[in-house]
């Protein structure tokens, strides 16, 4: 039978709209979309570098919950507010994933509020940073 974990912050629309943070199912981990908001002080900074990098900082202190880390990720799921920021995003997110080089999707839909300029859904297995990994070059 498989063990499921499903993880709340405490977040306010955890509550409201009932989802959690993270559900792992075994190994595999799920992690919703995440936005910048400081979860001690609950602000959310002006600049899309700083939202950046408290996406991130929320994102691995979820999966800390869970034994795992951004080593383990396997898929992400980027969504800018402004395409123009997206060079500034994706420089972010490259210097989080070197080497892990997960699976991606980036895109530029509205979100939620005009405040979040960035959010950052990702998928991870437990244990992904220790497997022996092929990696493959391919002509498409």
């Amino acid at each position: 039978m498989a063990r499921i974990v499903k993880v709340k912050t405490g977040n306010r629309l955890e509550e409201i709209s009932s989802y959690s943070r993270i559900v792992a199912v075994d190994n595999w981990i799920f992690v919703s979309n995440t936005a910048g908001r400081n979860p001690a002080t609950k602000e959310i900074p002006e600049g899309v570098e700083a939202q950046t990098h408290q996406v991130f900082a929320n994102i691995a202190g979820a999966l800390a919950a869970v034994e795992a880390s951004l080593a383990d990720v396997i898929s992400a799921r980027v969504f800018i507010q402004e395409p123009a920021d997206t060079p500034k995003v994706m420089e972010i997110f490259g210097e989080k994933f070197r080497g892990v080089d997960p699976a991606l999707t980036v895109t530029c839909p509205p979100l939620g509020s005009s405040v979040y300029k960035v959010e950052i859904e990702v998928t991870a297995y437990r244990g992904a940073s220790r497997a022996e990994t092929d990696r493959l070059s391919i002509t498409l």
